[in-house]
């Protein structure tokens, strides 16, 4: 197929978009935090920009995307980009590979981001290097292959447009293992761990909605009806998400909060984007509403199970991700985009086995493997800065920064 200028630009315009969720993502998580941890938080995000873009074309982008072997894994058939710059890809014939390439690339970018919100506050900046380096090769990449680059999920015939199981379900299962693994801030449920900067928080949110749309609508690789249609469902979903999350809270505390509108929104964006491709945009609605409204519950239950997630993101993107996915088999339908497959709505209830089996290969595949990864660096390096460096701050202790020197003389 001929490449399409028209798709290309919408195609290069997406994968900027993506990669400005990144700084968005570090200025949510860093308002979030107290202020001497705020670098810290900030640069773990940031790290990832530089660490993930150089693997993924050195060897994670052929993991993911290069030719099937046994429906696990990529082969090394595009091992350093080899070959790329002159060929299309199959998932996007009408688009250079280079701009699939850079494409896909901003999603390996934001994924193990994600899930430096559960652990906030006390992991080693050494310790996250070598997680992000080893997770993206050993995990995401399978993952991604798994479901988009010809594996066994998407074989079997389960719907992720554009990250329900491959972005969100895979970091929080991650985040989850991680919390468990190097355990809670030491001042945890002694007083309440307040956000020092929410301004910081909203603005990042705005980045992430706006991001979110290169996200999802450049899932379709092309400048078409379905991007329009994936655009639009994903705005929807925002809203409605930001609407539900605002009204319990309203309900269950009595107020509507900033951090809970902000909440809210994202918990939209996560649902809808397994689903953004498949549904119409009274659907998007549902989803949204559903999913503000579980994701919500979902972050009251760390308080009765007692984990430290420090900014949610199993609540969130865990709950959020596979709700989103499962409802993706509920309100899928071939009359929005030909490729998919009918929901139970539309008459084919089937689909929800392969939704439900990939959700739980996800979990499991991500959680076990991050599991492992964890106490192997935990025993090289070791995941945990001591009490002194935690109570003084991650931004002193790691990165020997201060966030903060308003009003002060250098």
């Amino acid at each position: 197929m001929q490449i399409n200028t028209g798709d290309t630009a919408w195609m290069l315009v997406s994968a900027a978009l993506v990669l400005f969720m990144t700084p968005g993502l570090a200025m949510f998580y860093g308002g979030m935090v107290r202020s001497k941890n705020v670098l810290a938080t900030i640069m773990q995000s940031f790290f990832a920009m530089g660490l993930v873009s150089v693997l993924w074309a050195l060897v994670g982008y052929t993991l993911a995307f290069g030719p099937d072997k046994a429906g696990l894994i990529g082969g090394l058939q595009y091992l350093g980009l080899n070959g790329v710059l002159r060929t299309t890809h199959s998932l996007a014939p009408t688009v250079p590979q280079s701009v699939f390439v850079a494409y896909q690339g901003m999603f390996a970018v934001i994924t193990p981001a994600l899930i430096t919100g559960a652990f906030a506050e006390r992991m080693k900046f050494k310790a996250w290097v070598l997680l992000l380096a080893g997770w993206l090769l050993i995990v995401y990449a399978p993952l991604a292959h798994w479901v988009w680059g010809g594996g066994w999920i998407g074989k079997m015939g389960a719907l992720d447009f554009a990250g329900g199981t491959v972005v969100h379900i895979s970091s929080a299962a991650a985040a989850l293992a991680c919390v468990l693994v190097i355990g809670r801030r030491r001042d945890h449920g002694t007083h309440e761990l307040q956000p020092h900067n929410l301004t910081l928080t909203l603005l990042g949110t705005g980045i992430l909605w706006f991001g979110w749309f290169g996200f999802n609508a450049g899932s379709a690789y092309a400048a078409n009806g379905l991007a329009g249609s994936a655009f639009l469902a994903t705005n929807l979903s925002a809203a409605a998400g930001m609407l539900s999350w605002t009204l319990f809270e309203s309900w269950h505390r009595g107020k509507a909060t900033t951090l809970g509108a902000a909440s809210g929104a994202v918990a939209g964006l996560v649902g809808i984007t397994p689903a953004a491709g498949y549904v119409t945009p009274l659907a998007a609605i549902a989803i949204g509403l559903i999913v503000g409204a579980a994701c919500y519950g979902g972050i009251l239950l760390k308080g009765r199970f007692g984990y430290d997630d420090a900014l949610d993101v199993v609540g969130v993107h865990g709950v959020g991700g596979t709700t989103g996915a499962i409802l993706t088999g509920v309100f899928a339908w071939k009359a929005v985009n030909a490729a998919g497959n009918n929901g139970v709505l539309h008459g084919n209830p089937a689909l929800l086995v392969p939704q439900v089996v990939g959700v739980v290969a996800t979990i499991a595949f991500s959680f076990g493997v991050t599991f492992v990864l964890l106490k192997v660096i935990d025993a090289v390096v070791g995941l945990r800065v001591d009490d002194e460096a935690e109570t003084l701050g991650l931004d002193l202790s790691e990165h020997a920064e201060t966030g903060y020197i308003l009003g002060r003389a250098s």
